[in-house]
């Protein structure tokens, strides 16, 4: 027995290693024989990409080949795999940089062993806009027999976007369009195409708005006429007021247009001028709203003056007298108490009137003993004037009054009273 595990035992170590040689043989024959490539075409996206940051190409070049172990029998497609770039901790950095691609998998049976490409060259440059780049209007030859009216375009600027190196060379925005033979006006939609100073387009960046309209007029048989202007008002002005005159200048517009065009014209009129809850003057510069294919000749700007004024109407009140400087030690009789007096002014104005409060003035300063003809006068609010009064005027009769000799003599002045008969 002691032999037996003498023989066993003898040169264990060596007996142990060549076991675990064979265990490693066996087991790298059994993953060379589960390990594969997959020679698909995988898409690259970038990941944590920085703010204010343009990355070229903005689509990586795709890994194009997968090593990968996997248990015989597991299918693998492109949808596999996924092949993204980290750009997190690229703040703020500008140029070329290589980065690294990693690829993964949701599959827990899979494990991606190496790849191709494993790495990617891009670069990067600050995301800037530049605001107010114009628009320029390119067309091609005008055929013959026609002519060109001005061209418009809106809006007449537009926002560039994009790398700052890429913006930098921007000249303006170019909108093309064609000229028909057929001498149709121009008026589409255009899209924008921004270009350096030689008019060669530049990308990629983006144009905010994308598109312009642009308008313009193509005339076959050009004449011009002088018309009047015709000013146009939209809306009512404030509560209370009314337009009281609108003056225009120039009173007339040269226009331009094919002659058929022009002979159905016989006034031209301006852009709506909103007068909605207006209520001061106003004057304007406005544009002429013309029909499509007539074009006004020269840009002398149109003024428009609309003067506004409060409504004014008439109410009739029944009013009080009142007797001014009346004279102590006489009596004053009336021919009526009341009268009847036309009152203009504002709406406003006449509203807040009350004819339980209304009293209107008689006059007798320095008047003595006798009968008088007083004309009716009124102190009124602002805004309102006093416009008729029945009758104009009322009968004062003065006498001195009688003072008895037991009384003592009456002091202040005395109030009228009308007379009896």
């Amino acid at each position: 027995m002691r032999r037996l595990l003498g023989r066993i035992v003898h040169n264990w170590p060596l007996k142990l290693a060549a076991v675990g040689l064979a265990s490693l043989m066996y087991g790298g024959l059994a993953l060379s024989q589960n390990t594969q490539t997959y020679p698909g075409v995988i898409p690259v996206r970038y990941v944590n990409e920085p703010p204010d940051t343009v990355v070229f190409p903005s689509t990586p070049p795709p890994v194009t080949s997968v090593r990968y172990f996997a248990p015989s029998g597991v299918p693998v497609a492109t949808s596999t795999f996924l092949a993204t770039i980290d750009l997190s901790g690229l703040d703020n950095r500008v140029g070329v940089v290589s980065v690294r691609i990693d690829v993964t998998t949701g599959d827990s049976r899979i494990r991606v062993l190496g790849y191709e490409p494993a790495f990617a060259t891009i670069e990067l440059d600050r995301l800037v806009s530049r605001p107010d780049v114009p628009v320029k209007v390119v067309h091609g030859p005008v055929p013959d027999g026609l002519t060109l009216g001005p061209t418009t375009v809106d809006p007449a600027t537009v926002t560039v976007s994009g790398a700052a190196s890429i913006v930098a060379k921007v000249d303006a925005v170019r909108a093309d369009v064609v000229i028909q033979a057929t001498g149709i006006d121009v008026n589409e939609n255009v899209a924008l195409i921004p270009v350096d100073k030689l008019g060669n387009a530049i990308s990629p960046l983006d144009v905010t708005p994308p598109t312009a309209q642009v308008t313009i007029p193509v005339f076959s048989d050009r004449q011009s006429r002088t018309l009047p202007v015709n000013p146009i008002i939209t809306g009512s002005p404030a509560a209370g007021f009314e337009i009281e005159s609108v003056t225009v200048a120039p009173q007339v517009a040269l226009v331009a247009g094919d002659a058929d065009q022009l002979a159905e014209l016989t006034r031209v009129d301006t852009e709506p001028i909103p007068m909605t809850g207006v209520s001061a003057d106003e004057t304007v510069e406005v544009g002429l709203a013309l029909p499509t294919g007539v074009v006004a000749v020269g840009d002398q700007p149109i003024k428009v003056t609309i003067t506004i004024r409060p409504v004014t109407e008439t109410r009739t009140f029944s009013a009080g007298l009142r007797l001014l400087g009346a004279g102590s030690g006489l009596r004053y009789t009336l021919s009526v108490d009341r009268v009847l007096v036309t009152i203009g002014g504002s709406t406003a104005e006449l509203d807040r009137l009350s004819a339980a409060t209304l009293v209107v003035d008689l006059d007798v300063t320095g008047l003595q003993a006798g009968v008088h003809e007083v004309p009716v006068t009124a102190n009124l609010p602002a805004g309102t004037t006093l416009v008729a009064a029945s009758p104009a005027s009322v009968t004062v009769t003065i006498t001195a009054a009688a003072v008895p000799s037991s009384a003592p003599p009456a002091s202040g002045a005395p109030s009228p009273s009308p007379s009896g008969g």
